[in-house]
């Protein structure tokens, strides 16, 4: 990752921030897969050094940490959020289910940086919400944010996946996957 970075522009492939010896914008690419990680006791997430890069490498090191369905911690960099709030500032579809996420967002979250030692600060509201506060947490990175499961949520979603892989698998090969 660029130590000095100077530009930043989202873009839909995602973020990009170049430095003064690049030629233009490079990705900042996230890491993939899924990490242990664990809350502290003060209720800081100790994030994995992949996903430390990944933070260090944008330019704005404000983060929105919050919860929008009150099940599972989403660390967001804040020019994501941005573009969640216009959203749904405009969302006419259905103003009712936009307002209730974003009573969720704001109930829950709070603004923070990843500190020196890779840490974030969760609000007490989250922690307690999510029953994450000193426990084992699982971490992956969906469309920019950092995705937050308790162990419990993770051990759900990991019986449903076993229980539909082979058939969700067969359906997206229909489509192209390999």
């Amino acid at each position: 990752m660029p130590q000095s970075v100077v530009a930043r522009k989202w873009i839909e492939s995602g973020l990009e921030v170049a430095d003064e010896n690049s030629q233009g914008a490079v990705p900042v690419e996230p890491p993939r897969g899924m990490y242990p990680a664990r809350l502290d006791e003060k209720g800081r997430l100790k994030l994995p050094v992949e996903f430390q890069r990944y933070l260090a490498g944008l330019q704005e090191k404000k983060l929105f940490v919050t919860s929008t369905e009150r099940v599972t911690a989403t660390v967001y960099p804040i020019e994501i959020w941005r573009i969640n709030e216009k959203l749904l500032a405009s969302f006419t579809n259905d103003p009712d289910a936009a307002e209730q996420i974003l009573f969720n967002a704001d109930d829950l979250g709070s603004e923070a940086e990843m500190d020196g030692q890779g840490r974030v600060q969760f609000s007490p509201e989250l922690r307690r919400e999510l029953d994450i506060e000193n426990k084992p947490v699982k971490v992956h990175v969906v469309n920019g944010a950092i995705h937050v499961m308790s162990e419990g949520t993770y051990n759900e979603r990991r019986q449903r996946a076993e229980q539909s892989s082979k058939q969700d698998l067969l359906t997206l090969k229909r489509f192209g996957f390999k």
